[in-house]
């Protein structure tokens, strides 16, 4: 039995159901909700002014993080965009990147909360796991801990795009998360992902990984009311442990 196989018989790793990815077109209705929804967002509990990076997902760039930023930035922390352009699905290489941009905009040694959306959120563990001490800790957001792109709908795109071996790259992530994060980590999934197996986004690595299950297709997350209160909450929890 191969690596691969084996994996998909333990979790039931697969790819997304076709329905689930035409569907991602509700990603609109989850924006229009952010509407309604307004009252419980700006209820959320106030910033610490602590430095956020957000990173987008694949093919993505600082455009589709700006919402969120604008809505932590509204609770009084200091959300900034990762800075570096599409994120053109090179993880390893644009952790490095990521890591020289951090150091140029920390206040002093204090540590920088990571956002990162799909790719963008294996973009944020490789920095936390590269470089603890610049990491406050990792939210991701539908993103792919397990296999790489193997396990989402762009799979065969992008093994023919990038001319790359899937198996290869799924044995390659495997490596990298045996060595663990040390850092908290808060992984954001939903049973409605139509672009990522959310069998994939289960970080059975981590034994100290906070997992926290919204209603959301995978393009909606970053405008997705639920996904921000998660992420809402989850910052604010994070300052009253530190103060306690």
């Amino acid at each position: 039995m191969t690596y691969s196989a084996d994996r998909q018989n333990q979790f039931g790793l697969k790819r997304p159901n076709r329905l689930l990815t035409y569907l991602e077109v509700r990603a609109i209705l989850e924006v229009l909700a952010l509407l309604p929804l307004a009252p419980l967002l700006l209820a959320q509990s106030s910033g610490d002014g602590r430095q956020i990076v957000l990173v987008p997902g694949y093919k993505a760039g600082d455009a589709s993080t700006w919402a969120l930023r604008q809505f932590l930035n509204y609770l009084g922390y200091n959300a900034l965009p990762w800075g570096l352009g599409r994120n053109s699905g090179q993880p390893e290489r644009d952790a490095e990147r990521l890591l020289e941009h951090i150091a140029s905009i920390r206040r002093g040694d204090e540590p920088i909360t990571l956002i990162g959306w799909s790719l963008g959120g294996v973009i944020a563990r490789e920095v936390a796991r590269l470089d603890p001490d610049s990491v406050r800790e990792v939210i991701t957001l539908g993103t792919p801990i397990e296999g790489g792109p193997m396990y989402t709908a762009l799979a065969k795109r992008i093994a023919r795009t990038k001319s790359i071996d899937l198996q290869l790259v799924e044995r390659r992530v495997h490596e990298l998360n045996q060595q663990g994060i040390k850092r908290p980590l808060t992984i954001i999934y939903s049973y409605g992902d139509g672009i990522v197996d959310w069998r994939a986004c289960i970080d059975r690595y981590n034994t100290h990984a906070r997992h926290e299950r919204v209603v959301s297709s995978h393009l909606g997350m970053g405008f997705n009311p639920l996904v921000w209160r998660v992420v809402a909450q989850t910052l604010a929890a994070a300052r009253i442990a530190r103060q306690g």
